[in-house]
């Protein structure tokens, strides 16, 4: 099983949400997942925001999920040299045993275009990211995810379920 998380910080409250699915192109989940966090620490003025780290560790404790792979909304790493970002940080809190792939929107200046893919023509391309997995596998399998749009219909859902709450 493979899931796509998001996390919806609201306040001091957050919900996490997955998305699991077992083909790259599914349309549609085979079963979602909702924890709500009713305490979110505020992340240290100048220190990379990690906020969202504990909200998937205890969606992932909570639920019971063991994936082999989790898609996330941000950063493995935040350049070429690989500064930890959030997905780094998630891949070692799972023991560097669950592959992590990274998706943004924005581009950061350290990463160069060997990072990007386009899903759509005449939009921004995607950065991809990764830690346990190839980046050049990671950019097949998200470029066949599902959706005509930039982003994948299953990272639109789990990022729909956690401002939700649903």
């Amino acid at each position: 099983m493979k899931i796509v998380v998001a996390v919806h910080v609201e306040g001091a409250q957050a919900v996490a949400a997955a998305v699991a699915f077992e083909a790259w192109d599914a349309a549609e989940a085979t079963k979602t997942y909702v924890s709500r966090i009713a305490q979110v620490e505020k992340p240290e003025r100048g220190a990379l925001d990690l906020r969202e780290l504990p909200c998937v560790m205890q969606l992932l404790r909570e639920h019971q999920l063991t994936p082999e792979l989790i898609v996330i909304e941000g950063f493995v790493h935040l350049d070429g040299d690989d500064t930890p970002g959030l997905g780094r940080h998630l891949f070692q809190a799972l023991g560097e045993q669950v592959a992590v792939v990274g998706v943004s929107k924005k581009r950061l200046p350290g990463l160069s275009a060997q990072y990007e893919i386009e899903r759509e023509e005449e939009t921004p391309p995607l950065v991809v990211t990764s830690a346990g997995i190839d980046i050049g596998a990671a950019k097949v399998r998200l470029r066949s995810m599902h959706g005509r749009k930039r982003v994948p219909t299953l990272m639109k859902l789990a990022a729909r379920l956690a401002k939700n709450g649903e």
